[in-house]
């Protein structure tokens, strides 16, 4: 070697690592934050390519590529090695209500429940563990996973808890058991009526049970949680979703209160999650934001407005086109007329806000898709959503299409509503019932969430009721109705870019490429490659956003 030429080398190998001559500026080695290396990268780029590492600066991607090339190129404080595990976008639900998920940490948890009488069991222990409480509350109930598949009523805790309010929600949230002393807060009688709700009376008494709008006529009288207690729910939130490798959320139904201490604790740096913020269409939320305008930070986005057009399956609230199979002459109910929704549609689109709707019966998603049409009037990127589109018309489903209304859907609603929506649907609407596939042919995409906490806050738990169609159990055996299952690819892309860009945020986040935020999560089991039965078990060991560790598993 020529003298020239050993000088040559000696200026392009730095710390034991030869740099390539034709990389970057070809001046030496660029400094980054952290370097992440010897992974199984799955980009979620357009593509789909997969790469080996990816380096960070000033919280965003910086450039993708092999181990030895990023390495090469690139010094960093810090340096993960992953160790060949799979690396994923940072997940996003495209729906949940976070907020309220971290409130209901602090209540007595009823999910799973086999029996009133566990139930009951479980808001005694509440009420020993908190005794001067003003309130018992608790949620997620579900009565079709007991053998009796029917409603409780008050009695047995009008006897136990005569002296204190009490109100438990069901698993949806779309109806409530009450005592009597929260019945007598709330004033409501045999008589109570409402649009969009029911109380329901047997006998000529009030049984307890309170269907969508009555519900509210009992939470209502809930005193407020102080502003301690709602920092303690949010951060309980993130602690929770960052395990299970969340780093985007779409928190369905916000107050601006709500909304304004979320943003305060992301500029003090308490709060560290990132939040599509969906509003409540009260009076408050309109009169402001409407003035305001459209809302964003890189934590925060506010441009959309959640409303609610039926209620649930399960509590027979959802809007159905003919009667329930398992009730004679009941179709479920809008709650709010149809000039209402056309109302705020109309006012949404004026003020340049997503509208986002919940619609779950057949009847409810006609409806909307209809009303959505006469406003947006064919194709285009206003992006508004249908949540849950759960039951929806074979004659409708163009209509996604055709005025380019997003889907917004929750797999594992599928695998838990399966044991029981038939009794409800009847085998023909059944069969067209959670067609998860056939929605995302309409546009090409289709966002994934969890609605937690009506479902369990793990994504891993989606991808798996999305690809399988089975349930915890892994039942059926086969899946069931597999024509809507989606591929794997679609069900990652479902929870990371495809909910960005429900959100309006493909170009900053759902994937890791350079430019975009540096959110990621590191797994120990490869949801691309292993058998169904085991995507339910995927642990997290790292979340990252802006390229800071925020978990860790020990």
């Amino acid at each position: 070697m020529t003298k020239t030429l050993r000088t040559l080398a000696a200026a392009l190998f730095v710390g034991g690592t030869f740099l390539s001559a034709c990389s970057g500026t070809n001046q030496g080695v660029q400094q980054a934050d952290l370097v992440v290396y010897n992974g199984t990268v799955y980009t979620v780029n357009d593509s789909f390519g997969k790469a080996e590492a990816f380096a960070v600066k000033d919280g965003r991607v910086l450039e993708v590529g092999t181990t030895t090339g990023i390495r090469r190129k690139y010094a960093a404080a810090a340096e993960l090695d992953a160790e060949g595990k799979a690396i994923y976008p940072g997940l996003i639900d495209a729906h949940a209500h976070f907020y309220r998920y971290g409130l209901g940490l602090q209540s007595a948890d009823l999910v799973g429940t086999a029996s009133f009488a566990e139930v009951v069991q479980k808001l005694v222990a509440q009420r020993e563990k908190y005794p001067d409480a003003d309130w018992l509350t608790g949620r997620g109930w579900d009565q079709n996973d007991w053998v009796v598949k029917e409603f409780p009523s008050k009695d047995t805790l009008d006897q136990l808890f005569p002296n204190i309010p009490v109100v438990i929600t069901r698993i949806d949230g779309h109806a409530a058991l009450a005592n009597q002393k929260a019945l007598d807060l709330a004033g409501i009688t045999p008589q109570t009526k409402m649009v969009g709700g029911l109380v329901e009376v047997k006998n000529g008494r009030v049984t307890g049970i309170l269907i969508d709008n009555a519900v509210d006529l009992v939470t209502s009288k809930i005193p407020e949680a102080d502003e301690a207690e709602k920092r303690q729910a949010l951060k309980l939130a993130e602690a929770n979703c960052f395990a299970v490798g969340l780093t985007t959320v779409a928190d369905a139904g916000l107050d601006k209160s709500t909304v304004d201490l979320i943003d305060a604790m992301q500029q003090q740096g308490e709060l560290q999650m990132r939040i599509y913020a969906m509003l409540n269409p009260t009076q408050e939320n309109t009169d402001h934001f409407f003035k305001r305008g459209l809302y964003k930070t890189e934590r925060l986005n506010v441009r959309s407005f959640k409303v609610y057009a039926d209620g649930a399956l399960g509590s027979r609230g959802a809007n159905l086109l003919e009667p329930y199979h398992d009730q004679a002459g009941h179709y479920g109910f809008l709650l709010a007329s149809e000039q209402e929704f056309r109302d705020i549609a109309r006012l949404l689109y004026e003020h340049g806000f997503q509208m986002n709707t919940h619609a779950i019966g057949d009847s409810a998603n006609r409806l909307l898709l209809d009303i959505y049409g006469s406003v947006l009037g064919g194709q285009n990127d206003k992006r508004w959503r249908i949540e849950h589109a759960q039951i929806v018309h074979p004659d409708d489903l163009d209509k996604f299409g055709k005025y380019s209304i997003i889907p917004s859907v929750q797999p594992t609603h599928a695998t838990s509503d399966m044991y029981w929506a038939g009794d409800r649907l009847g085998e023909e609407r059944l069969s067209h019932a959670y067609p998860f596939k056939e929605l995302l042919d309409q546009n090409g995409y289709i966002p994934l969430g969890s609605d937690f906490p009506v479902e369990d806050i793990n994504p891993f738990y989606t991808f798996h009721a999305a690809v399988a169609r089975q349930d915890a159990k892994n039942y059926p055996e086969g899946g069931f109705q597999m024509e809507n299952a989606l591929s794997r690819e679609e069900a990652l892309r479902g929870m990371t870019i495809w909910a960005a860009k429900s959100n309006f945020e493909e170009n900053e986040k759902g994937s890791i490429e350079a430019g975009k935020f540096a959110d990621f999560i590191i797994v120990d089991k490869d949801l691309m490659h292993i058998a169904p039965s085991e995507m339910r078990s995927v642990q997290v060991l790292y979340t990252y956003i802006n390229g800071k560790q925020v978990y860790r598993k020990r």
